[in-house]
C-alpha cells in the first residue's frame, strides 16, 4: 500500500504544483462567483502539509496563498483523497486542517485578522460523492442548537460527475484529470489510448515527453493490476503515439528499474535500523535483569526475542526495574504475551 500511496501523492504534487495547471483548474472548477473574487496570477505555494501521519495513506494536500481582488489575502486549501471510496467524516478533517492553517498564520504573521480559506476536495473514486458538503451535515441536533455548530462548506471536484467531454482545460490538465477519473476503473485499459492520443502534440517537446512519462509512471504504480498491465500500457502508447511510443516505454522501464533499486536500498536500510533498535532494546533489558538477578532463564530470552515492537520492550524494561524476583518478571511477561 505505501508504494501506491506514494504514487498518488507524487502525481498529485507534480500536476498541481505547476502554477499554470493550478490556475486553470481553479478557474474551471471553483464556483464562478468565487473565482471572480480571486487574483489567480498571485498564486503562491507554501511547503506546509497539515495531514496527520496516519492519514497520509489516504490524503495529500496543497496550501496556496492567493490575493483577492479587493487586495486582501486568502488561501486555497486542496485536499486530494487517494482511496477509491469516500470518507464520511472528511468535513471534520478539513476543519482540523483549517484550524492548523490559521494557527500557523497567527504565529508567522502580524495580526491582520484571519485569512479566509477556500477548502477544495479532489475525489476520484468509482462511485459518486454522496457526503454532504456542509460541515453541519455531520451533526444531528435540535434546530435551536444549530447556531452553536460551526458552519462552512467545501468545494468538491468529483471525477465521476464529469463526462469526458465535460473535463475542461489545456491538454495537460485534461489528461491528468481523465487519468484520475479512470485510474481505479475497470475500463481504464479501453479508455487509455484515446486519453493518450490527446498528448500527440506534446510528444514533440522535451517537457511534453517528461509529462507523458509522469502520466505513465503513475498508471504503472497506481492502477490495479487486474485493470491494466505493462503489456496493455505499451499497446496503448504504441496506438496513441505511434511515432514516439517505441522510445518512451524503454525510458520509463529504465527509470522504474532505477527507482525500484533506490526503494530497495532505502527499505533495506530502514529494516536494518529497525532490527538494530530492537536488538539494542532487548540487550538493554537483559542487562538489567542480569544485574539484578544474575541469571536470566533461556525461556525469558526466547520470549523477548519474539517481541518485535520497541515500545513493548520499553514497558518490560520498566517492569524489570521494579519486580522483586526473576520469577515475578517471567510471570508478568507470560501474562502480557498470551
Amino acid at each position: 500500500m505505501p508504494e501506491i500511496t506514494n504514487a498518488h501523492d507524487k502525481f498529485f504534487k507534480e500536476v498541481f504544483t505547476r502554477k499554470d495547471t493550478a490556475e486553470e483548474f481553479l478557474q474551471h472548477y471553483l464556483p464562478e462567483n468565487v473565482v471572480g473574487l480571486l487574483d489567480l496570477d498571485s498564486l503562491e505555494y507554501t511547503k506546509d502539509s497539515f495531514i496527520d501521519r496516519h492519514l497520509k495513506e489516504y490524503f495529500s494536500d496543497l496550501l496556496v496563498k492567493v490575493r483577492l481582488k479587493d487586495d486582501s489575502a486568502g488561501y486555497v486549501y486542496v485536499l486530494f483523497e487517494h482511496k477509491s471510496f469516500q470518507e464520511d467524516s472528511i468535513g471534520f478533517h478539513i476543519l482540523r486542517y483549517m484550524v492548523k492553517i490559521w494557527e500557523l498564520s497567527f504565529k508567522k504573521e502580524e495580526w491582520p485578522g484571519f485569512r479566509v480559506i477556500i477548502p477544495l476536495v479532489l475525489y476520484h473514486g468509482a462511485t459518486r460523492w454522496r457526503v454532504g458538503l456542509d460541515f453541519r451535515d455531520l451533526f444531528r441536533c435540535p434546530e435551536e442548537l444549530v447556531s452553536f455548530v460551526p458552519g462552512f462548506e467545501y468545494a468538491l471536484w468529483d471525477a465521476s460527475r464529469y463526462g469526458d467531454e465535460e473535463i475542461k482545460g489545456s491538454v495537460a490538465l485534461r489528461v491528468a484529470l481523465l487519468i484520475l477519473k479512470y485510474i481505479f476503473r475497470e475500463d481504464l485499459r479501453e479508455r487509455l489510448p484515446e486519453i493518450l492520443r490527446l498528448l500527440r502534440n506534446l510528444s514533440e517537446k522535451r517537457t511534453g515527453i517528461e509529462y507523458i512519462e509522469t502520466i505513465l509512471k503513475y498508471i504503472i504504480n497506481a492502477a490495479p493490476a487486474e485493470n491494466i498491465d505493462r503489456e496493455d500500457l505499451e499497446a496503448a502508447v504504441e496506438e496513441a503515439l505511434p511515432h514516439r511510443g517505441g522510445e518512451i516505454m524503454p525510458t520509463i522501464a529504465d527509470s522504474l528499474r532505477e527507482e525500484g533499486m533506490q526503494q530497495g536500498m532505502q527499505q533495506g536500510m530502514q529494516q536494518g535500523m529497525q532490527q538494530g533498535i530492537l536488538q539494542s532494546a532487548r540487550e538493554a533489558l537483559i542487562d538489567i535483569l542480569e544485574l539484578r538477578f544474575e541469571v536470566v532463564p533461556e525461556s525469558i530470552v526466547n520470549r523477548l526475542n519474539e517481541i518485535h515492537d520497541p515500545s513493548i520492550l520499553r514497558i518490560f524494561r520498566r517492569k524489570a526495574v521494579k519486580v522483586i524476583s526473576i520469577e515475578e518478571f517471567e510471570h508478568i511477561i507470560n501474562l502480557m504475551m498470551k
